[in-house]
Formats: C-alpha cells, sequence, structure tokens
C-alpha cells in the first residue's frame, strides 16, 4: 500500500510538471495513469469474478489506488495540441473532448466522484455492494470513452 501511494504522488508531481512540458510528455504520462487505472479495475474484477479467492483487502488496495489517480489532478495532462500526437503510443483522445469542454468537465467529474465512492465502499461493504459500485464506476468510463475516445 505503501508502495502504491508512494507511486500516485510521485505521478501527481510528475503530471503537475508536465502540463508545461512538450505534448508527448503529457501523453505518455496520460496513458501511463489511464494504464494504471486499468490494472487495478483488472484487479477488482477478477476479486469479484472469483468468490472462491475474494480478497477484500486488495480490492481496497486497488479502489484506493483508482481513487488516488482520479483525485491527482489528471486534466492537467489534457493540455493544448495534447490530441494529436504520440506517447507511449499514438493519442487516442478525440478532437470533441476539446470542443465540447463543459461534457469533458462533467465525464472527469463523474469519475471522479464514483471512484472515490468506490473506494469508501471497498472499506466496509459487502461483495453485492461493491459490485454495484465497480459496475456505476465502469459505466462512467464507458460513457467518456464513447464519446471522447477512440475505438480500437
Amino acid at each position: 500500500m505503501k508502495r502504491q501511494i508512494f507511486c500516485i504522488v510521485a505521478l501527481s508531481g510528475v503530471a503537475a510538471a508536465a502540463v508545461s512540458g512538450p505534448v508527448e510528455e503529457q501523453i505518455r504520462i496520460r496513458q501511463s495513469a489511464y494504464a494504471f487505472i486499468g490494472w487495478n479495475t483488472g484487479r477488482i474484477k477478477s476479486q469479484l469474478d472469483h468468490p472462491e479467492s475474494y480478497n477484500q483487502q486488495q480490492i481496497v488496495a486497488a479502489a484506493n489506488a483508482i481513487a488516488a489517480v482520479a483525485n491527482s489532478g489528471l486534466g492537467s495532462l489534457f493540455g493544448p495540441g495534447s490530441d494529436k500526437g504520440t506517447g507511449w503510443r499514438p493519442t487516442k483522445v478525440r478532437p470533441e473532448f476539446f470542443q465540447k469542454p463543459d461534457e469533458a468537465k462533467a465525464a472527469a467529474l463523474a469519475f471522479n466522484k464514483e471512484a472515490n465512492e468506490l473506494a469508501r465502499i471497498a472499506a466496509t461493504g459487502t461483495p453485492a455492494e461493491i459490485k454495484t459500485q465497480f459496475s456505476t464506476l465502469s459505466e462512467t468510463c464507458k460513457s467518456c470513452h464513447s464519446k471522447f475516445r477512440e475505438r480500437d
């Protein structure tokens, strides 16, 4: 858990520095942050899908990591021009993200809210409560992806 917190704090510092850095650096850090979120959502899904090996502490750690990244200021990694370019790979952000800033902000705030709620519920909730909130969080991801991310 201490390592995750250290990584998240380090990522937050790098994210803040990236705003003034090159677009490619913003994209790389953004891609890394979302890959980390994806890894942690996979950890939660695996726990919920396999009740025989359910470990709530692993869910709590993953939910806390997701919430920490959600609270880290990811919006600063979407600077002007970062809808084009290459980080670790070409960005998949659609121009609509920048053309509809109010919608993008609403999507980000929804993700942040639901990530924090998942961390809260994971700490003391039942598997059914966690699964319900995890589904709600996943819907915020899908909604943003469908509006603002190129499909694979």
